[in-house]
């Protein structure tokens, strides 16, 4: 049994869903999710769906019944991620599941980015376990910098503080394939897979190729670290979000995005999916 927590978050959708088109049977799945409910259709389709709290070890233990392979998927509260992933190793420990694999950051030991701190923590956590563990060291989603496209049209300039920083990027899919491709192989345990997208980009070229794709003019603005973290509030982000974005881009300038070790797509088979492609899905939504 393979159980996959946050399944009904993005990426874990995209796990589930990759793990069936590698001919994983839906009812050796199981969705683990802090609100079931909104995993329904997953169950209509033959995955087996159960509760999953970070915030309550007890069920998480009984959610873990069972499963031999977990991928955990790191949390969304900043700040807290540490202690609820401690908490989710304990359980599997206690639920005898045989080996995990943790969806980490790039480069995460020593890295300029300030969210790598929690996963570090994590990683360390992992080790100190015993648990036979896999690192999935997950890059820069394409989306990230993608999802501010439109308004960067709209507003005629795309922002950030990353100077001339190389963005290593890939699409959520790509990184999601990635995890089926370990959850459904073997020999993976004890593993670190540094995974980053094929090709790199400085937000100056990335402006240059959504001014391309958007047929007008869209340059980049670098801004200070503060500066760009005010205008991402300014914009409508709770406050964690744009200090998370805006450090990102900070540590990005300092090369904590860059990779190109092309780890990802020698796992996954296949060249990782451009900006450009994500780009264009975005000006299309």
């Amino acid at each position: 049994m393979i159980a996959v927590t946050g399944a009904t978050g993005q990426l874990g959708r995209l796990v589930i869903a990759a793990l069936l088109e590698k001919g994983v049977k839906a009812d050796q799945i199981i969705a683990l999710a802090r609100r079931p409910e909104k995993a329904a259709d997953l169950e209509q389709d033959g995955v087996q769906v159960r509760d999953f709290d970070y915030t309550q070890p007890e069920a998480m233990v009984i959610g873990l019944e069972g499963v031999s392979k977990l991928l955990l998927i790191s949390s969304n509260e900043l700040g807290q991620r540490a202690a609820q992933h401690q908490a989710v190793i304990d359980a599997a420990k206690q639920a005898g599941v045989r080996w995990l694999a943790y969806t980490s950051v790039l480069h995460a030991t020593g890295s300029a980015l300030g969210l790598a701190a929690e996963h570090e923590q994590t990683e360390q956590a992992l080790a100190a376990s015993g648990l036979p563990h896999v690192l999935l060291r997950n890059g820069w989603y394409n989306e990230n910098h993608a999802a501010g496209v439109p308004a960067a049209v709209a507003h005629d300039a795309l922002l950030g503080s990353a100077g001339e920083g190389r963005i290593s990027s890939a699409a959520r899919a790509d990184y999601a394939e990635a995890a089926a491709v370990v959850l459904a192989g073997e020999g993976h345990e004890g593993k670190t897979y540094e995974l980053a997208g094929d090709s790199s980009y400085t937000l100056t070229e990335l402006a240059a190729e959504v001014s391309r794709q958007a047929d007008k003019p869209v340059p980049y603005h670098n801004l200070s670290e503060a500066e760009y973290k005010a205008a991402l509030i300014q914009a409508g982000l709770p406050e964690p979000v744009a200090e998370l974005l805006a450090n990102s881009d900070a540590a990005a300038a300092k090369g904590a995005l860059f990779d190109d070790s092309k780890v990802l797509s020698k796992l996954i088979g296949r060249a990782t999916t451009p900006v450009a492609e994500s780009v264009a899905l975005a000006l299309r939504a």
